[in-house]
């Protein structure tokens, strides 16, 4: 398995995050004003990737991008990787999102409602992305100091 790309895109992120910080550790700001980050990792159904990715694109990649607009999200990466690993470790998409800070994060419905004001449309189409969805998790990203001890 190629391990390269995706620590390349985590020290990418986390490069953005120091200069976002201004030369300081966001770790010495407050938690209020620190950067977050949450990464969303999806496994889908054989052969339906194209058709998930379509329905993902659609809903929730507009609401980052609209989000970004705001200032609420900083930045997003999209991955996916260029070969194949095991089953139990497989899987398809990985989206990294650096939000300004965590009540950046909570803007997500609001936004969604601005944008798809038609819900039976969006219930439908998301119900089907979730069908084709075998597993996701989401992961909150803490930056910490390699230089303090561990709390």
């Amino acid at each position: 398995m190629n391990t390269t790309a995706p620590k390349l895109t985590l020290l990418a992120a986390a490069a953005a995050l120091a200069a976002q910080a201004g030369g300081a550790l966001a770790q010495d700001r407050p938690a209020s004003q620190r950067p977050y980050q949450v990464e969303w990792v999806y496994r889908i159904q054989y052969g339906h990737q194209a058709e998930w990715w379509k329905i993902f694109q659609k809903y929730q990649i507009a609401i980052l991008d609209r989000e970004q607009q705001l200032g609420y999200v900083t930045g997003y990466i999209v991955d996916r990787p260029g070969l194949h690993t095991s089953e139990d470790s497989r899987w398809d998409y990985r989206i990294v999102i650096t939000y300004a800070n965590w009540e950046g994060s909570t803007h997500e419905d609001e936004v969604e409602r601005q944008l798809f004001p038609d819900r039976t449309v969006l219930d439908q189409e998301e119900q089907k992305r979730w069908e084709l969805t075998l597993n996701h998790w989401d992961l909150p990203i803490h930056q910490i100091d390699p230089h303090k001890p561990a709390e």
